[in-house]
């Protein structure tokens, strides 16, 4: 008889092809750049990715009521700076690095939730990861300044994001809170990229390249990542989720041509380490009860 596939090992492979899914799909929309800018390219990501989810997760079905939709607003807001700040920094910076620098908004959140002092350690790793990103205004090859700081920028609304994406977890199901996120982040950044680009964006050379694009950087890999959640602890989905950093400078590298410097690979290996550890610190402390 042919052996199946263990529900462990299955996960393992959606979390992967998640995150590579995810970073191809951003590196493509990089791509788009030169032709609608970072504000046209996040949307058609955010506008298309918000008509899928909310066709898929309905949640018109679950509205929440008026007392309930500020934290759902400002999760939404979040998602949006997050997405827009990201993409202003990856046209100034490399991909992989860009990753990295955004990951200090989850880094940040899990270590200062803890009260372990080895957790010290993790924070000093994060620490030097950065510093070692900082851009050297004497190098003829440094990073850009505006885009480290977008990069970080994007971070703090990753960070904001988690947050109130945990206080909107009792008000339905994950997949209902992200697209109704997605929507609020859909109806202020839409507007903006259409004002900034105009027709541009209405033109056949870049509709299937949007829609490509919000497929592989939002509805595949969030799908894949449920199903990931459903068959693995949540532990071992947060350390799988600390390669991105490296997975995104591989994608950055085979899609974008983006080189990156031993120094610069060993700072992206320091978050990763820093995202591990406190992703192993956080077995020891209670689960909160509602999770995005």
């Amino acid at each position: 008889m042919p052996r199946t596939i263990s529900p462990f090992f299955l996960a393992i492979i959606c979390v992967l092809l998640a995150m590579v899914t995810l970073q191809s799909g951003i590196s493509i929309a990089k791509n788009l750049f030169p032709i609608i800018g970072p504000e046209g390219t996040t949307a058609l990501r955010l506008g298309f990715s918000a008509i899928i989810l909310c066709l898929v997760f309905k949640p018109w079905k679950a509205f929440p009521r008026l007392g309930q939709r500020l934290p759902i607003v400002i999760y939404g807001l979040s998602l949006g700076g997050m997405n827009i700040l990201f993409f202003h920094a990856i046209e100034r910076i490399p991909l992989g690095i860009g990753v990295a620098l955004e990951f200090t908004g989850p880094l940040a959140v899990a270590l200062l939730s803890s009260r372990r002092k080895r957790d010290l350690f993790w924070v000093g790793c994060a620490i030097a990861g950065i510093f070692m990103l900082l851009p050297d205004m004497t190098g003829e090859e440094s990073l850009d300044p505006i885009g480290v700081l977008l990069a970080l920028g994007a971070g703090a609304c990753w960070a904001g994001y988690i947050l109130f994406g945990k206080k909107t977890g009792n008000q339905g199901s994950g997949g209902m809170t992200v697209a109704l996120g997605m929507s609020v982040a859909a109806i202020v950044l839409v507007p903006y990229g259409a004002i900034s680009q105009g027709a541009a964006l209405l033109t056949w050379e870049v509709i299937p390249l949007g829609l490509l694009v919000a497929v592989m950087s939002s509805a595949l890999p969030y799908t894949l990542e449920m199903v990931a959640l459903r068959n693995m602890p949540a532990q071992g989905f947060s350390i799988m989720m600390s390669l991105e950093p490296a997975i995104a400078a591989m994608a950055g590298f085979m899609i974008l041509s983006e080189l990156l410097s031993i120094w610069q690979w060993l700072a992206i290996l320091l978050v990763i380490i820093a995202s591990v550890g406190s992703s192993l610190s956080v077995k020891q402390e209670p689960a909160p009860k509602e999770q995005v």
